[in-house]
């Protein structure tokens, strides 16, 4: 099968094997006797624990590699490193920092490499997004959804995700924070207020993001109107929260929302290991 290193690379119909896939606790072991390279330039509690497991279920051997034991760009370049990798791997998963290096990796070997997160992308978090929302209101034909906050990769990949299943997404970002080129349909508009109203979904992420902490006090000064609380909340269809995790509590969301009785993250986060799977087994010929 083809690599994943954006929601873009799918169809509308394969969106839909993938999240019947996600559904299944059981499907085979396509990765018996098979490893699968997990590298991670970036850290991560959620990708690295779900991939791991995900691996697991299908049969199949996780390697994490550190960021330490390659040195990406300076030691050796991302087309070398997947050279070497699918020499010994199924499959190549890779969280990096620049996505011209997945790119790199997906041109170098006919292995396919999965997307773990880049800077402009990441699939497997949109993924698991629609799985719970589609768990939640049962469909996603339609349904509503608000990410408030710093339209970033998380933002990009869920934009992508919601125009190929047709939820209408809203975003609500300050200026010079929402997404240079939306997917037709997808709304873009400053008022968090304006975004949310009649939502069955709030969706939002940290407002700083590893890697920009140069620029953390400016962020949090033109973020702090799009904190995710109570009041904002009560304006919206009485709607589930989500957060891709971590979450700073205080910040981009209030403890009151996101521990609340309407707030999905934990789910949201179970799903990360359901998403992975299916990924994994669809890549491979499933």
């Amino acid at each position: 099968m083809s690599d994943l290193l954006s929601i873009s690379d799918l169809g509308r119909e394969d969106m839909a094997e993938l999240l019947a896939l996600a559904e299944r606790r059981d499907v085979g072991h396509p990765l018996a006797g098979e490893g699968v390279a997990l590298f991670f330039q970036k850290p991560s509690a959620r990708t690295r624990n779900s991939l791991e497991m995900a691996v697991v279920q299908l049969g199949g051997h996780p390697v994490y590699i550190g960021p330490d034991e390659v040195g990406l760009g300076e030691r050796e370049s991302a087309a070398d490193l997947a050279r070497t990798l699918a020499c010994y791997y199924r499959v190549i998963g890779a969280r990096v920092v620049r996505h011209a290096d997945l790119e790199a990796m997906a041109e170098a070997t006919a292995r396919p490499v999965l997307n773990l997160l880049s800077d402009s992308d990441h699939p497997l978090q949109a993924l698991a997004d629609m799985l719970t929302v589609r768990q939640l209101l049962g469909g996603l034909e339609g349904a509503r959804i608000a990410y408030v906050g710093d339209a970033n990769n998380v933002c990009r990949s869920l934009a992508q995700a919601c125009a190929l299943v047709g939820a209408e997404l809203s975003i609500a970002s300050p200026e010079g924070f929402g997404l240079t080129a939306p997917p037709s349909g997808v709304r873009q508009v400053a008022d968090p207020v304006e975004a949310v109203a009649g939502a069955a979904i709030v969706y939002t992420d940290v407002w700083v993001s590893m890697g920009q902490d140069e620029e953390s006090e400016s962020r949090r000064r033109a973020l702090a109107p799009y904190r995710v609380d109570a009041a904002l909340m009560a304006k919206s269809d009485g709607a589930w929260f989500l957060h891709c995790l971590p979450a700073r509590r205080g910040e981009e969301v209030t403890g009151e929302v996101i521990d609340g009785p309407r707030s999905a993250v934990w789910r949201q986060a179970e799903n990360r290991m359901h998403s992975a799977r299916a990924a994994l087994a669809w890549m491979t010929g499933r």
